[in-house]
């Protein structure tokens, strides 16, 4: 029997180092990686017969579902969008996860859509919740303020002005005349010194530039680097649900108004001490006693309601990759 780990297919511009932590999640619990499977051509793998936790969003490459027959699959953390469960849910891709039923589900959205197909699944929550194991002791705690990716959604210069076709779909969509937006809104809940002080980081780099081991490598590096925050600051699931497990405080923005968006949220908003942003206004509210903005000294407790859900994982994965 072979162990195997997701990889990643990148887009034509960037690609999402989250993705690769999702796989960090799954690899802490395999004996060994034996293979590198590519998450959107499981269907195409003809290998010895592998090991696979199924964990992340599938599928992009919709009209290559079921993957192979030689895949064994844990499903848990998994989840399927609004836009690809259509194609997804055919007669055959039902039949599949009947077959390897109970299914974990990431969030609640996914959960109820396979059932409402007949299909036994239940909510377990992200495996990145089970990330602890790269926590460090408090006393490697420094005083570096992460901010990462707040409102990533909103219109940018690097997609805006991707090419021709993009600028002019940006001119049309009237994407290109919120650039600014972003920043203004930003502003209303984050202090200006912190915003200049405080690291940035982009969990979206460019495509094309890095091999595989480099992006884990990224991956990997960005977990230390978390785990001795003084504090993060995200709209990126993937940096905020590993902070909950590392025991990093973690403010998540939400600033999300697209059902794609919120689908995935449905279960998992609620660990968070968030900021909610109307997109339109960009005025905004917190669930956290927030005095003023955030700053240099503020400090939160995350809620711990993680937990409830890290424990079962860690054992449903533990007993998958033992039997």
């Amino acid at each position: 029997m072979k162990y195997s780990l997701l990889k990643y297919a990148e887009n034509k511009r960037f690609f999402n180092v989250g993705d690769n932590i999702q796989s960090l999640a799954a690899k802490q619990f395999l004996p060994r990686t034996d293979v590198l499977l590519n998450r959107e051509k499981l269907a195409e793998y003809e290998g010895e017969k592998t090991k696979l936790i199924m964990n992340g969003w599938f599928t992009h490459n919709i009209h290559n579902w079921v993957p192979s027959n030689a895949i064994d699959p844990l499903f848990v953390s998994f989840h399927m969008n609004n836009t690809a469960a259509p194609f997804m849910l055919s007669d055959k891709g039902i039949a599949y996860l009947k077959k390897h039923a109970p299914i974990g589900c990431r969030d609640k959205f996914t959960a109820k859509t396979l059932q409402e197909k007949g299909i036994d699944a239940y909510f377990t929550g992200c495996l990145t919740l089970t990330l602890d194991s790269y926590k460090v002791d408090d006393s490697e705690r420094g005083d570096d303020i992460y901010i990462v990716d707040p409102l990533y959604n909103y219109p940018r210069k690097q997609k805006v002005f991707y090419n021709f076709k993009a600028i002019v779909r940006s001119t049309l969509n009237g994407k290109i005349f919120q650039l600014k937006k972003k920043q203004k809104h930003v502003k209303n809940f984050i202090d200006a010194d912190l915003l200049k002080n405080a690291k940035s980081v982009n969990q979206e780099p460019n495509s094309n530039t890095y091999s595989d081991d480099e992006k884990f490598a990224m991956a990997e590096d960005l977990l230390h680097k978390y785990a001795r925050a003084k504090l993060v600051v995200t709209s990126r699931i993937h940096c905020a649900l590993p902070c909950l497990a590392l025991g990093t405080p973690v403010i998540f923005v939400n600033g999300f108004d697209s059902f794609v968006d919120s689908c995935r949220f449905d279960g998992i908003l609620e660990l968070f001490n968030r900021v909610d942003v109307n997109t339109k206004t960009g005025e905004f509210t917190t669930n956290f006693n927030l005095k003023g903005k955030i700053d240099a000294n503020t400090m939160v407790k995350n809620l711990g309601l993680h937990h409830a859900l890290a424990e079962p994982l860690k054992e449903k994965c533990k007993e998958f990759i033992n039997k």
